[in-house]
């Protein structure tokens, strides 16, 4: 029987068991399509990133001896839609059965199922072997439960997976130190330079171009610095384990704008395209900690297993239990247009200035840019949800919409109305202070609320929770925050409100 096996951009994975055997009556495609570089304007580093990877995959597995059609995006024959190359593949090649893996967006899951259904050939699907968990594992354990609380399906999976853990019981004697986690970067320790590749990409970069696909963002064309095979993403991994895991759970909220990167491993776009899978990622770090218990505190490694086993496949979980209705989610009913600067970095806030011109620069940002600083401007200007989830799909080199719209719609922008998040990831200019350099040398002063220099994240952060106390008046976490905000004297809120109003109707002049 002619079989023909898809294999989508971020199912790259060399270890699964499709590529065990090789039957010269197996076809694998892979394709570059505009289909997928359309639906959101991406950066031009992730969709250099994505094709490389995909080039670098095809070749290994045609070195390995397993048959592949593969359509560049200059290609002429390239039909540039998924169902059109299915079908003209089928044809040509007289293929009697049609296989495919799971994929990991719930567009795309739709898009299958249909052309199975119109196929007039049998059709098999398979799991994509990466995750620690199925689609529905999550959906399963918080079954019945009144909230869908994260602590609790990470320690499961702690005891599921048998991940630092004796006898059931938390190595170290607690489950999570992320009271640990949440220090400022201290200047007196050296940050590791990080590890880059460096790729001449000019040639895919004017065939992008010619294709006539819109991106954005700068690249350097001859210092592409991001893993795009399994070997690079290996030695990434390596590199983590030998240089930052000593520091990364301290530092890992921590915001400097003297660095882009800090202890953070920037594994996300090797794992989420699966070249490495989270399992071995977390075998290999939790094999380095037991090797240097001297070295490296428990609180390091422990923040990282939680971010990997714990947050990466809850926000899976929380995906396919919510969707499609979670995409549409606007509970706070937030409408407003996206600044411009979010495009070009251009603005006064510092903070925000370090963290767009990174996003913009490198593709990447860490969780607490992010959250705190970009989501949280975000929330408090109140824009509308939609919006903001495609600039986070577009921007980062690693957003794919199952890692990114729980991340964005839910825990940044609270649109899920708290199905993820107990609370709204909001604060004032004080929170980013404490946890950065970003105030040191800004435009606006921290401490104030009102005047020419006051900063905008505080008017903000108090005329939001007013604007929205009603929607939170029930909520037991945002109980100390309203009842500071009744102690403002109404005066006061209305010149707070007044300067929020202003920076809300006119951001680009901040």
């Amino acid at each position: 029987m002619k079989k023909l096996r898809l294999i989508l951009g971020d199912q790259l994975n060399a270890k699964h068991s499709w590529y065990k055997e090789k039957d010269t009556n197996t076809i694998y495609l892979m394709a570059e399509m505009r289909q997928e570089t359309d639906y959101v304007k991406h950066h031009i580093q992730k969709v250099v990133a994505f094709f490389l990877s995909m080039r670098n995959f095809a070749e290994a597995i045609e070195k390995a001896g397993h048959q592949i059609v593969y359509f560049t995006i200059s290609d002429p024959k390239n039909l540039q839609n998924l169902e059109k190359i299915i079908a003209q593949v089928i044809e040509e090649k007289q293929i009697e059965k049609f296989e495919y893996q799971l994929p990991d967006e719930f567009r795309l899951d739709q898009q299958l199922k249909e052309i199975c259904s119109n196929l007039k050939i049998t059709s098999e699907v398979f799991d994509t072997e990466h995750f620690y968990t199925t689609r529905t594992e999550l959906a399963n354990f918080f079954e019945g439960k009144k909230s869908l609380l994260m602590e609790n399906f990470y320690r499961m999976m702690r005891k599921k997976h048998q991940i630092l853990v004796i006898n059931d019981q938390p190595l170290g004697g607690k489950w999570n130190y992320d009271h640990k986690n949440r220090n400022k970067y201290n200047e007196e320790i050296t940050i590791p330079k990080p590890f880059l590749y460096h790729k001449d990409v000019t040639k895919l970069v004017e065939e992008i171009e010619k294709a006539g696909v819109k991106t954005f963002g700068s690249i350097d064309l001859t210092n592409f610095p991001w893993p795009t095979n399994r070997k690079e993403s290996l030695a990434l991994l390596t590199y983590f384990c030998e240089n930052l895991l000593e520091h990364f759970g301290a530092f890992q909220d921590a915001l400097y704008s003297n660095d882009s990167f800090l202890f953070h491993s920037r594994l996300s776009f090797a794992m989420n395209s699966k070249m490495i899978s989270p399992k071995e990622v977390i075998e290999t770090v939790v094999s380095y900690y037991e090797k240097n218990k001297s070295t490296i505190d428990i609180a390091q490694i422990e923040g990282f297993v939680r971010q990997i086993i714990g947050w990466r496949e809850y926000v899976r979980g929380i995906y396919w239990k919510e969707m499609p209705k979670y995409a549409t989610l606007n509970t706070l009913e937030n409408y407003n247009k996206l600044p411009d600067f979010y495009w070009t970095g251009k603005t006064k806030m510092k903070c925000m200035q370090h963290s767009l011109h990174q996003s913009l620069n490198e593709a990447y940002a860490h969780h607490i840019q992010r959250l705190m600083v970009i989501g949280n401007f975000s929330l408090l200007t109140q824009l509308n949800p939609d919006a903001v989830d495609a600039w986070y799909l577009g921007v980062y080199i690693d957003a794919i919409e199952w890692v990114e719209l729980p991340n964005t719609r839910g825990m940044s922008q609270y649109a899920d109305g708290g199905i993820l998040a107990t609370k709204p990831y909001v604060s004032s200019g004080s929170y980013i202070h404490k946890m950065s350099n970003y105030c040191k040398n800004c435009h606006y002063k921290v401490k104030d609320k009102l005047g020419n220099k006051a900063c905008p994240f505080n008017s903000l952060y108090w005329n939001f929770l007013d604007d929205k106390k009603e929607f939170f008046k029930n909520n037991q976490r945002m109980g100390m925050m309203l009842a500071l905000l009744k102690k403002i004297k109404p005066e006061e809120l209305s010149k707070i409100k007044e300067k929020a109003q202003d920076i809300i109707e006119n951001p680009d002049s901040y």
